[in-house]
């Protein structure tokens, strides 16, 4: 079938199955160009097809050989309905992990519930024994509480008080005010459900339970600070609080895994284009900006050369820095006060006639693009393609 992208606001209804290999293809190309890297080998990645989750695996895999377990939630494929990008991207990226004799499996449910925590458990158990670094990277808008059967929903809410600043239709380029209601309590409850530490912690109490976690090993989940223009609709709003929550479960980690010598981290990452980022008020305006002004001063980073910076200089490094907080920064060159003073004055800048010139809203739309197979370089998007594809190690 030739497939084309069919977008719905912040959302593509459709994934391509080539572009999604081509774009893993390029982060694995980019992790093998920089050489070996004395990082993990045995590793589970929760939240794996996506993102900075995808990026920890391949990073993983062909940065350091490691074997790797993908945990995640995907539509496969049907006869003339295309799989969801995470599908295809985990395809692509075990196709190349066993050409390259790396051990590569998966499992597709929801990393939530009791059921896929066992699957995974029994999968380690079998084929791995145990691992030495444990990825969390859930980007889900629900959780089903797996004890309470309560299903939550994250909501995109200031606190407090209602918040009004300019946003941006990346699709047409029309830069508007927008306002949005303060959040009710239980909107941060759940919220914080949802998006905060319960479920990491979870993970690592079943893992440490069934002695799966090796001596040594280290966990790390992925948050966001950002700058004051932001700080209204995200670190200060609903998902703020989620990320507090998410980031002092770290240290209540961390003591518990004190009788393995483990660690446990919180990494601040850079803003960019992804699917969770997307559905954010302000925040394509903001990258738009940020991006004109980082590529610039040729600093601008993806997923992978994030990704592969934490490893290299910081989890795996001599000495792992932290801030006051206990998080380790790799957002540092997005807040440098040279690139966050030129944002901000681009902000004021900003409008419809403006961005075209003063952002970079085309790079926007191509990296949300990406995300799902479409716009990337090399793939031939008039010809037919096969929209069954299989996933190698997928565990039944």
């Amino acid at each position: 079938m030739i497939i084309e992208p069919r977008t719905r606001g912040f959302f593509c209804l459709t994934a391509h199955p080539k572009g999604c290999e081509q774009n893993v293809l390029n982060q694995i190309d980019y992790v093998k160009s920089k050489g070996t890297l004395e990082g993990p080998k045995k590793v589970l990645v929760i939240g794996a097809s996506t993102g900075f989750g995808l990026a920890s695996r391949i990073t993983s895999a062909f940065g350091s050989n490691a074997s790797t377990i993908g945990v995640f939630l995907e539509k496969p494929p049907k006869t003339g309905k295309t799989a969801s990008a995470g599908w295809y991207n985990t395809a692509a990226f075990e196709q190349q992990a066993h050409a390259a004799g790396l051990y590569a499996k998966s499992i597709n449910g929801d990393a939530f519930s009791h059921e896929i925590k066992q699957q995974t458990v029994d999968l380690i158990k079998a084929d791995l024994g145990q691992v030495d670094l444990v990825i969390y990277s859930l980007a889900s808008p629900v959780r089903l509480h797996p004890d309470t059967g309560i299903k939550h929903r994250s909501v995109l809410k200031p606190v407090e008080n209602s918040f009004q600043d300019k946003t941006v239709d990346f699709h047409t380029g029309v830069v508007s005010n927008i306002s949005i209601e303060p959040c009710s309590e239980e909107d941060i409850e759940n919220t914080i459900a949802v998006m905060g530490g319960e479920d990491w912690s979870m993970w690592i109490d079943v893992l440490q339970k069934e002695n799966l976690l090796a001596t040594g090993a280290k966990t790390i989940a992925y948050s966001y600070i950002g700058p004051a223009l932001t700080e209204p609709v995200y670190r200060k709003g609903t998902i703020g609080r989620a990320k507090d929550d998410l980031e002092a479960t770290a240290f209540t980690i961390a003591e518990k895994l004190k009788a393995i010598e483990g660690q446990a981290y919180v990494s601040v990452n850079k803003a960019l284009v992804t699917q969770a980022s997307a559905a954010i008020p302000v925040i394509p305006l903001y990258i738009s900006l940020l991006y004109k002004v980082m590529k610039e001063l040729q600093i601008h980073e993806g997923c992978i050369e994030q990704i592969h910076r934490l490893f290299n200089d910081r989890l795996y490094s001599d000495q792992t820095a932290t801030d006051e907080q206990g998080r380790i920064r790799v957002d540092d060159w997005e807040m440098r006060e040279d690139v966050q003073s030129r944002v901000a004055e681009l902000w004021k800048e900003a409008t419809t006639e403006t961005l075209p010139e003063i952002g970079d809203l085309t790079g926007y739309a191509n990296d949300f693009f990406n995300l799902f197979g479409f716009r990337v370089d090399g793939v031939a998007y008039e010809e037919d393609t096969n929209e069954i594809v299989d996933i190698p190690g997928l565990q039944a």
